[in-house]
């Protein structure tokens, strides 16, 4: 009867947990899957970056679902017999049984065709860009990555197909905005018209700190120097001295400009595998290589993502702040071009029974 009784409660326990067993396993997962998808993440761009300055194919493959189910089952089995001593034998058998499942499901969704091109090659939204500004990320960054031209200053482009060497006074135009951002001298607001909406951007009246940088941002862009606010279009010319002209790139530009600057090992530049820009001294000091990428037979213990890629590993160490936020920067890129997907995050279903 001890034995009964001990089965009994084992499998009431062993119930009790599975019905409980949902909610403890909410923080770990969401926690697992976290980590493993911005890691994947991460990996995916650096080893695209590498694809393109190879000249490869690029392939993003999203991570559409994860569905991760649980179940534990318990069993108790109880038998016996019984004869009158000296009329047979006396028999009997207990016995439990368990058994636990994880069963996730994860769906891989690959960015192709129309989607690819929507995604990848169509034009960041300029208001995307004015948005970042505001928010408060560096004028000078989001230019520097993001931009063609404004007003017919044109950025440095490292693409093998048509680079450029970029216009200092496009360098300059980086340096006065960020500064001007930095004192308070400039902002942005969408405002209503009788046909649209559009966005401005509004230099205030000049205060001491900023007044130097405001003023050489409307030089450089030919602004009205007594107009205080100004329509921000998509293009490289403006119409008029109270327009601002801004022609974006695409994510694929984008990548393809990060990518020229990564260092690849000699001999792929000497055989002629990887394209190599010609940069003089002077637009190295002007536009300088904003991600380091490194390589070698192995990666160090304290690189913040590492991908092997022909016969080499590639990677980021952690101490590079600088090339982290570019990483970091590109990744978020891709929620502000036109055609992404609506679902930019994967949906993350656990269901327990």
């Amino acid at each position: 009867m001890r034995v009964v009784s001990g089965l009994a409660v084992t499998g009431v326990l062993l119930l009790a947990g599975c019905a409980g067993m949902g909610p403890p396993t909410v923080t770990r997962d969401r926690f697992d899957y976290v980590a493993a998808i911005s890691e994947s993440w991460k990996r995916q761009m650096l080893l695209n970056l590498l694809k393109v300055r190879y000249a490869d194919a690029p392939v993003f493959m999203d991570v559409a679902s994860v569905i991760s189910s649980y179940a534990v089952e318990g069993e108790i089995s109880l038998t016996g017999q019984y004869a009158p001593i000296g009329r047979g034998d006396a028999f009997g058998s207990v016995g439990a049984t368990g058994r636990y499942a994880d069963k996730p499901t994860i769906t891989y969704q690959p960015l192709i065709g129309d989607k690819f091109a929507r995604s990848m090659m169509a034009p960041i939204p300029v208001t995307g860009i004015l948005f970042l500004l505001q928010s408060g990320y560096p004028a000078d960054l989001v230019l520097r990555i993001c931009v063609n031209a404004v007003n017919g200053l044109e950025n440095a482009y490292g693409g093998s197909g048509n680079p450029r060497a970029g216009s200092p006074k496009f360098r300059e135009l980086m340096t006065a905005m960020q500064e001007s951002q930095a004192d308070g001298g400039m902002g942005f607001r969408v405002k209503a018209t009788k046909d649209k909406q559009v966005v401005v951007m509004f230099i205030r009246p000049p205060a001491e700190t900023a007044a130097a940088s405001s003023h050489k941002v409307r030089e450089l862009l030919g602004l009205d120097p007594e107009a205080r606010e100004f329509s921000v279009e998509s293009g490289s010319v403006a119409d008029n001295d109270r327009e601002i002209a801004i022609l974006t790139r695409s994510i694929l530009q984008v990548m393809t400009d990060l990518a020229s600057t990564i260092e690849v090992p000699a001999d792929d530049i000497v055989e002629g595998a990887v394209f190599s820009p010609q940069r003089s001294v002077e637009q190295e000091r002007m536009f300088p290589a904003l991600l380091t990428v490194r390589h070698g037979a192995s990666p160090p213990d304290n690189a913040y993502v590492a991908i092997p890629y022909r016969k080499r590993w590639f990677w980021v160490d952690d101490r590079e702040q600088r090339s982290k936020q570019i990483l970091t920067f590109l990744m978020l890129m891709f929620s502000l071009t036109e055609g992404a997907p609506s679902q930019s995050a994967p949906v993350v279903t656990i269901p327990a029974r």
